[in-house]
């Protein structure tokens, strides 16, 4: 077995070569990737429910057709996005050639999550693969199944000598980071996170990353209650609460609250049953240490269980719970939740609300539910996240024109659509200048004269262009 080393300099011997820099290249890439999920789906499928006992339903729509999109969007604007981007000139450089043109960084590191282990590595790797960049794939060893997979898929779709898949668990990424990589792409848990800087800071190495963070949903009294509910308990305990875009707590007054949860009791009725555990339609926690976790944050919580709170820990199983008089330092607030337990903290307005989430941590997504706009555009203007979404959850990362990304606690950088090309592209300023006007540039050599000075300053400035 070749050492990670000899793999990074297969890569780079091949990225020097300059065969993947062409869009041709590019574009046969993106389609090999695009047909690897067409001709695998059953495959992919299994490997997902192996994993996570994800229905059918959410897989195709989660990590299926939104990489799926995101190919199709890349495909259609590849060449757009690879052109010179000419910029405004002044009078001293008016007759050179002045633009940015987007280069590939070399090779880069793309470490995925479990929680969705095809979408949150494959959709990177389609920005990474656009600006013509060699990618070593890190999936998570979490999900095995899904591991396995990528393991064995990406080798036959896409060019060998360009992209690598390296599995294995913490140890062997700890190993793959003390080499010297041109970007590294991270999704995951704020704890990793300061491990991964710590390993790219000797090498100064560039880095995005993708974390998550407690998001909140701020449901003001002017609302649909029972559409506000069904919306909010799909966007909850999708992937049974296992996404990074999942409202992790909610605000809103009592008497919001009040009408609220027997709206909750109602729409878990129809999502998922009288006996949700026998429910095909419910994903289940990823490992018994993760299923461990979460319950551990329940027993010590002091709020008060009124919907849910069944588990199993054989089948991994907890069911969809609804908490309320959970106090602000109760543990379901100290840090992300990542499953399917849903805390309802009291509010008696606006500006409390925008008070208590801006006393945290930014969030990764935001979300506001309201009837009145003015109460959306004023919790949009006074507060900061990632993303942000009204009257609704998830659904903006769906959407290639938006970039995705944290802010703050949540990570930085971005993806998705442009902006995913934009992270693994190097922005490279040019002037391509002649030998005319040499008498013009005499103006900057000594012996310097105050005369000099004068027309240089006229030269350089903005106005001294909108005259021509």
């Amino acid at each position: 077995m070749e050492t990670h080393s000899a793999v990074l300099q297969k890569l780079r011997n091949t990225f020097r070569s300059g065969v993947t820099v062409p869009e041709k290249f590019r574009r046969s890439q993106l389609t090999q990737l695009l047909t690897l999920i067409q001709e695998n789906e059953e495959k992919i499928l299994g490997a997902l429910h192996k994993d996570l006992s994800k229905p059918k339903f959410e897989a195709i729509l989660s990590e299926l057709e939104i990489v799926l999109n995101e190919l199709h969007f890349a495909l259609s604007n590849l060449r757009n996005w690879m052109q010179d981007e000419h910029v405004s000139k002044i009078l001293a450089t008016k007759v050179d050639e002045c633009f940015v043109r987007r280069e590939p960084l070399g090779v880069v590191l793309i470490i995925g999550p479990w929680n969705y282990p095809m979408h949150l590595l494959l959709l990177p790797l389609v920005g990474a693969i656009a600006a013509g960049n060699c990618v070593v794939i890190k999936p998570s060893e979490v999900t095995s199944a899904m591991e396995a997979v990528i393991a064995e898929l990406i080798p036959k779709y896409l060019s060998p000598d360009c992209f690598t898949v390296v599995c294995g668990g913490a140890e062997e990424t700890k190993a793959l980071l003390k080499n010297k990589f041109d970007h590294i792409f991270y999704t995951g848990s704020q704890s990793v996170a300061r491990s991964i800087l710590q390993a790219a800071a000797p090498l100064l190495t560039p880095v995005t990353l993708e974390l998550g963070g407690k998001c909140p949903c701020f449901i003001h009294e002017r609302v649909d209650i029972i559409a506000a509910a069904h919306r909010l308990a799909w966007t909850k305990y999708f992937n049974l609460g296992q996404s990074c875009v999942a409202p992790d707590y909610v605000l809103c007054t009592k008497e919001t609250r009040d009408l609220l949860v027997p709206a909750l009791k109602q729409v878990l009725l129809e999502f998922y049953g009288e006996k949700p555990q026998e429910c095909p339609d419910l994903a289940r926690i990823v490992s018994p240490k993760h299923w461990t976790r979460i319950m551990g944050l329940l027993g010590k919580s002091k709020g008060k269980v009124v919907l849910g709170g069944e588990s199993d820990e054989d089948s991994k199983y907890i069911a969809p719970t609804v908490l309320v008089d959970v106090p602000e330092d109760d543990s379901l607030m100290q840090e992300e939740i990542f499953g399917p337990l849903l805390p309802l903290l009291t509010v008696s307005s606006v500006d409390e609300a925008i008070d208590f989430m801006n006393n945290r941590e930014k969030p990764l997504a935001l979300y506001v539910f309201s009837d009145d706009s003015s109460v959306v555009n004023t919790v949009l203007k006074k507060t900061s996240s990632g993303g942000f979404c009204s009257n609704d959850g998830i659904i903006h990362m769906a959407l290639p024109g938006l970039p995705f990304g944290g802010v703050g606690a949540s990570g930085f950088g971005n993806y998705h659509g442009r902006w995913g090309f934009e992270t693994f592209s190097h922005k490279r300023a040019v002037l391509l200048r002649g030998w005319a006007l040499e008498r013009l540039n005499g103006l900057r050599y000594p012996p310097y004269t105050d005369n000099k000075l004068s027309w240089l300053r006229w030269t350089t400035s903005p106005k001294s262009c909108s005259i021509l």
